[in-house]
């Protein structure tokens, strides 16, 4: 099994994008398009429960950071 760290290509393509880690949510999912265009990009946040099915196509994207300070109103 590989880590989060790692690059992992197989014979459908790159199954991993590590270089994404740190950019925002609308710049990830544009580097993760170029690379698999057929991509569905799922954007949870990290602790969320998933189903274990696998689908070739289907790329989660687990984000935790607080962009803006909440306030009332």
């Amino acid at each position: 099994m590989s880590s989060s760290t790692e690059q992992v290509e197989c014979a459908g393509g790159k199954t991993s994008w590590p270089e994404v880690v740190g950019l925002s949510v609308e710049e990830a999912k544009k580097v993760i398009l170029k690379d698999k265009p057929d991509a569905d990009i799922v954007v949870l946040p990290v602790g969320t429960p998933v189903t274990r099915d696998f689908r070739p196509n289907r790329v989660r994207v687990f984000v935790d950071t607080v962009a803006d300070a909440p306030h009332v109103g």
